[in-house]
């Protein structure tokens, strides 16, 4: 795949939004403290949201933000000196093509807040692992002492961030391919690449497009900064070539030409000499699954770079349990284990999150569907003799593949779908929810999904010990 994208545009003089009419696009929680940001740098802000109704708006209009809803305006878009999109809103939209045609720039909220962030970035991409890899390296930094803000895709919008930054203070950002393919001046000093493979395929137009997005990662790069790259990804190596920075390699097993890598029982650094330099003990990961193994590892690789001792990362590692939704141990019911991964959102996620487990095991699957093919997926739930309970819109498609393959059924609801897997993976299996597919048929998002399968698993519990106790 070759690297592509706008060509890097870098500012001659400090940004400024003052007396400028600026359309942020979209009222969720990013384009919300975009709007208040650039309305504290004293531009004249309207917020354009496609929803009838928004909440607070009474604070915003105080605030003295304009506010319109129940669509966007091409007019409004037309007069801007400037748009802001939120990561959600899809730019081939009309008011926004229209407008970006006649010569407004349009930028997303990740792009904006950058331009005004004092202290070094560190940033964080790939299609699975951000979350658990961003979270972690400000989890080292903290214990190392280091002053550290993380934010983005993950937590706190980086426009939140913005008046906390300072030279002593490292923003570590998860950064999604909506964010990054609206990116012109973005530079992390720090820029990693954890994994490719196709995703979101429903928004990108191809999957050379969505590697085009993840790969502006790079594009504002310089010498001094470094490359942080999977050296078992060929997709996110080869992207990494094409930038002007430093090129550091990771990896979870022991091959020699990562600088980062394992080594016996430990994870490991190694010196231009390649001897290794013990960093972080194995036995101390508490995450389930060899490609959390991986976000661990290039966690210890940032962190590195960044100058904190291993006995600072080891701190960090030992208190870090996983994130909700990521492969989270939810309970043992009468034998058998339940699992949340309810952030497996594509078909590679899930397939990783199968391969955490051997027999006995049945996955929940099903959602709406963003593209790709489901053979790897298949043959990893074949191998392993697995069972699927199909929910969502996507059922069809999933029986479909699967039929003659591997045991699956549907269920018209979450509550059923447990319920019929817990019945399979008696008496003593593995139910996991890894849907391979994103949450919006039945859910806002995938955090409700999730927390909708632990109310679950919960409620099956109790009946369990109620029918013990009888």
């Amino acid at each position: 795949m070759t690297h592509a994208g706008p060509e890097p545009m870098r500012p001659s003089k400090p940004f400024s939004v003052a007396g400028q009419r600026v359309v942020v696009v979209g009222g969720a929680r990013s384009g919300l403290a975009a709007a208040m940001l650039l309305r504290s740098r004293g531009a004249h802000v309207v917020l354009s949201e496609a929803r009838d109704t928004l909440q607070d708006i009474e604070t915003l209009t105080r605030a003295g933000l304009e506010v319109e809803l129940g669509g966007h305006r091409p007019e409004t878009f037309a007069h801007a000196d400037l748009i802001v999109t939120s990561p959600g809103v899809e730019l081939r939209q009309p008011a926004i093509a229209a407008a970006r045609a006649a010569g407004v720039p349009v930028i997303g909220e990740l792009e904006l807040a950058s331009r005004w962030l004092v202290g070094p970035i560190v940033a964080v991409t790939g299609t699975k692992g951000k979350s658990t890899t961003t979270t972690l390296v400000g989890r080292m930094l903290a214990e190392a002492g280091r002053r550290v803000l993380v934010g983005g895709n993950i937590g706190a919008p980086l426009s939140g961030q913005v008046e906390q930054s300072g030279p002593d203070v490292v923003h570590v950002v998860e950064a999604s391919s909506f964010q990054l393919e609206t990116t012109t001046t973005f530079h992390p000093a720090i820029a990693v690449f954890l994994n490719f493979s196709p995703d979101h395929l429903d928004r990108h137009v191809s999957v050379e497009a969505y590697a085009a997005a993840k790969a502006r990662i790079f594009a504002n790069q310089v010498a001094g900064d470094h490359a942080v790259v999977n050296a078992d990804d060929a997709v996110a190596v080869d992207l990494a070539r094409h930038g002007s920075a430093t090129v550091v390699r990771f990896s979870a097993t022991s091959r020699s030409d990562a600088e980062v890598g394992i080594e016996g029982s430990w994870i490991v650094g190694r010196t231009p000499h390649g001897e290794p330099v013990p960093l972080v003990p194995l036995s101390e990961v508490r995450l389930i699954g060899r490609h959390l193994l991986a976000d661990v590892v290039a966690a210890v690789a940032i962190a590195r770079l960044l100058g904190v001792p291993g006995p600072a990362m080891t701190r960090a590692v030992v208190e870090f349990t996983g994130l909700e939704h990521a492969l989270e141990p939810v309970a043992v019911v009468n034998g058998v284990r339940f699992v949340n991964d309810s952030k497996a959102t594509n078909l590679d996620a899930a397939r990783q999150a199968v391969e955490s487990f051997e027999a006995g095991l049945v996955v929940i699957l099903g959602g709406h569907f963003k593209g790709g093919d489901l053979s790897a997926l298949v043959t990893s739930l074949e191998r392993r003799g697995a069972s699927a309970v199909l929910i969502g819109e996507s059922a069809p498609l999933f029986r479909g593949a699967l039929e003659g393959r591997v045991r699956a059924r549907d269920a018209a609801t979450l509550e059923e779908a447990v319920q019929a897997a817990y019945e399979w993976a008696k008496p003593a299996g593995v139910v996991l929810l890894a849907p391979a597919c994103a949450s919006f048929d039945m859910f806002h998002d995938y955090a409700e999904r999730g927390r909708a399968f632990k109310a679950e698993v919960a409620r099956l519990a109790a009946a369990a010990r109620g029918s013990r106790e009888r």
